[in-house]
């Protein structure tokens, strides 16, 4: 249910959301109430740092083996890059919505089960559980998952002409 570029990213949002919705459950008979609070996109002191996102590349480009960076390319590992210093430079520099859910779920009598703390972030989550997956995916292609390039592997299947664009992901 987590809808972030990154698919460690990804993962592992998406087994701490698991896992909150299950203590919920789990501790409901002794009154525990659980609540997850599920941020947006925020500043933080890393992603906002070009050297910071500079060093992250070298090092993954001095550690990939060689047959890895044959199957995805120089290219395709930078764009990802450049993808993720751009949803950096996006990002709300004010924590005071992750802040107020915080305290709203320690405070009230009544927490909610989910706080969506950033703009947007409550549409996302209704297309994602609500809509069709076609409507989706669009929404998802256009407002995440910008990459031009496919794996250089995968470029080589479609041919001389294909690989570029984001009609050619998979």
């Amino acid at each position: 249910r987590v809808l972030v570029l990154s698919i460690t990213i990804s993962c592992g949002a998406a087994a701490l959301n698991l896992f909150t919705e299950t203590l919920r459950h789990e501790l409901v008979p002794w009154g525990v109430k659980v609540s997850t609070i599920l941020p947006s996109s925020y500043k933080t002191a890393p992603s906002s740092n070009n050297a910071y996102w500079e060093q992250q590349h070298q090092q993954l480009l001095q550690s990939l083996p060689p047959a890895l960076m044959e199957e995805y390319g120089e290219d395709y590992i930078a764009e990802t890059k450049d993808l993720f210093q751009s949803f950096a430079q996006h990002a709300n520099p004010d924590l005071s919505p992750v802040v107020d859910a915080i305290v709203h779920a320690l405070l009230s009598p009544q927490p909610q089960a989910r706080y969506f703390a950033g703009r947007g972030l409550g549409l996302m989550y209704f297309l994602y559980d609500y809509c069709p997956i076609s409507v989706r995916n669009r929404f998802l292609q256009k407002r995440f998952l910008k990459k031009t390039l496919m794996p250089r592997a995968l470029r080589a299947q479609d041919g001389p002409a294909g690989g570029t664009g984001p009609q050619q992901q998979r």
